[in-house]
C-alpha cells in the first residue's frame, strides 16, 4: 500500500493510467482465455459442404490445404471476379452443384486418408 501511495504522490495521472491498463489487461486476458477454452469442438468446425461456401472456406473449415480443394474442383486461380462459391463454380463449369460438392467431399476424404498418422 505504501508503494501505491508513493506512485500516487509522484505521478497521479500515470498511476491512474497504469491501474486502468492493468485492469483492462486482466479483463481482456480472462475473456480470451474463456473463449479459447470454450471454442467449438472440431466436429462443429467441420461444417457440411454447402453450395454457398467458397473453396477456401471449405478448406479452412476442414483443415485441408486450399490447393487440394481447388485442384479437385478445377477452380480457376485466381478467380476471375474474386472469390466464387461452389454454386458459381458449378455454373461456370456447366455441371450440377451436387457434383462439385461430391468432388469437394471426395478431395477432403482422400486428403485425410493420405495424411493419417
Amino acid at each position: 500500500m505504501d508503494r501505491l501511495k508513493q506512485l500516487w504522490a509522484a505521478a497521479p495521472v500515470a498511476t491512474v493510467i497504469l491501474i486502468l491498463s492493468v485492469g483492462a489487461a486482466v479483463v481482456f486476458g480472462a475473456r480470451a482465455t474463456l473463449f479459447w477454452i470454450k471454442r467449438p469442438p472440431v466436429a462443429e468446425r467441420e461444417q457440411a459442404v454447402a453450395p454457398w461456401m467458397t473453396p477456401r472456406y471449405v478448406a479452412r473449415s476442414w483443415g485441408v490445404p486450399p490447393a487440394v480443394i481447388a485442384d479437385a474442383i478445377n477452380a480457376p486461380r485466381p478467380p476471375p471476379d474474386g472469390p466464387m462459391s461452389l454454386r458459381q463454380l458449378a455454373e461456370m463449369r456447366g455441371i450440377p452443384t451436387e457434383q462439385i460438392i461430391a468432388e469437394t467431399e471426395a478431395a477432403i476424404r482422400d486428403f485425410r486418408q493420405g495424411h493419417r498418422p
